[in-house]
């Protein structure tokens, strides 16, 4: 049974965190499953391709940078403006909808200078922090190895660059059905209500293995033993742990992609056994008809993202969900021949969850969309002698927003950011 569980796992290329033997089989007398994670969560919402934030949160209604709406249309909704969508959209959550509800709680940063305009080095940057070197890890991969490295599902990704550094396994669980299975792995087929063993026979199993530990606990044993024994009692910690899911798993699937890889990933976090998730969703890469595509797009993304959160509501852990929502890139000023929009290496980023305080705006971009710097000392706006925001200072502040900063993983992976370059004060 427990091997059919691994079998399966490494058939969907799970990695399961997996409990390290250190001399002798008494190193797990002590364990039973593990501790619920009980926050914070982490997401990262991927609007794969590069999205058009003129169309979003720093809209340009001159020298037609854009075409569906003038300057005069702009809309703001507290401090952050943004552009007018509901008329041009015919499914999902327009630009106004969205910032009503949540401008309170958004972290706007604009201007956000990527240096470079291509799709891989792109998404490395924002994801890393670092744009030259592929042994960075994501800053959902590092939270999840600093916060939680003995959960199961510790660090979930569905897609875009999710490089762990080696810190922490990468689990993928591509669709609800697949939870289910891997939740209940103790049962055929998945299913609760037929477990392979009777409730006595599980304990009975349990306590004769707990036993045969303790009886090897003081005997010396080869790597190899030692690593079989790790793998059987990881299977046995996983599968209780994960157990813990099935209650959270939704009984309807939502029909877009993105909602439901939030479904998996929000039941993964009820349950405590998950630290962060990396979601996606592609096709922005908008080279022709832009304004079409784009006006598909976003309102999908953003009622995904609204999705998630009503459902985190639900769950009530919405106070301990920290959302961090980007691309890789944005969109030229100008339109190519195919009305389309060719890559642009400046862009925006929003923030949302505690610890956040939201209703703000740092950076800017001017007329031509490139980016104005700020004094990072005061976050205010510096054309002549400010700091051009680029990754690598976003991910200095998340660090320290997860407390992570000081964590030896941390150490392993810096950045080279002055301490006159950091943003003072930037979460608020």
């Amino acid at each position: 049974m427990r091997r059919d569980f691994l079998k399966w796992c490494a058939t969907a290329g799970l990695g399961l965190v997996m409990p390290t033997v250190r001399g002798t089989a008494s190193a797990f007398d002590d364990r039973n499953d593990t501790a619920a994670y009980d926050g914070p969560f982490y997401v990262v919402c991927n609007a794969s391709g590069g999205w058009d934030t003129t169309y979003l949160m720093d809209p340009k209604g001159v020298d037609g940078i854009n075409r569906l709406y003038q300057q005069g249309d702009i809309l703001t909704d507290g401090q952050i403006p943004f552009a007018p969508t509901a008329q041009n959209i015919s499914e999902g959550m327009s630009n106004e909808d969205f910032f009503a509800k949540y401008a309170r709680e958004l972290l706007v940063v604009n201007g956000l200078d990527y240096s470079v305009n291509n799709h891989a080095p792109c998404s490395r940057y924002m994801a890393t922090g670092h744009l030259d070197s592929l042994a960075y890890p994501t800053f959902a991969a590092l939270v999840a190895a600093c916060r939680g490295p003995e959960c199961p599902l510790s660090f979930l990704t569905f897609g875009n660059y999710s490089a762990t550094g080696n810190l922490v396994p990468m689990a993928r669980v591509p669709y609800i059905p697949s939870l289910k299975l891997l939740a209940n792995a103790d049962s055929v087929q998945g299913i609760d209500r037929h477990p392979y063993h009777d409730e006595f026979v599980s304990d009975r199993i349990d306590k004769a293995f707990g036993e045969q530990r303790q009886r090897r606990g003081s005997l010396p044993d080869l790597p190899r033993r030692q690593r079989a024994e790790s793998m059987l009692y990881a299977a046995q910690w996983n599968s209780k742990s994960l157990a813990r899911i099935t209650p959270h798993i939704p009984k309807s699937i939502p029909k877009d992609a993105l909602s439901q890889q939030a479904e998996i990933a929000l039941a993964s976090f009820k349950a405590g056994v998950c630290v962060s998730a990396n979601l996606t969703i592609g096709q922005f890469d908008s080279h022709q008809k832009n304004d079409e595509d784009q006006m598909k797009l976003l309102p999908r993304f953003l009622s995904s993202i609204d999705y998630l959160l009503r459902r985190a509501e639900d769950l009530q852990i919405r106070e301990k969900l920290i959302l961090v929502i980007q691309s890789e890139m944005g969109r030229t000023p100008h339109y190519n021949k195919g009305d389309g929009k060719d890559h642009w290496s400046v862009g925006s980023i929003m923030f949302l969850g505690p610890g956040v305080q939201g209703n703000r705006v740092i950076g800017g971009t001017d007329d031509g969309q490139f980016p104005v710097p700020i004094d990072a000392r005061t976050l205010a706006l510096n054309p002549d002698k400010g700091l051009r925001v680029r990754p690598e200072h976003l991910h200095v502040a998340l660090r320290e927003l997860a407390g992570i900063a000081e964590h030896p993983f941390s150490q392993q992976f810096p950045f080279k950011v002055k301490d006159e370059e950091k943003l003072n004060a930037f979460w608020g």
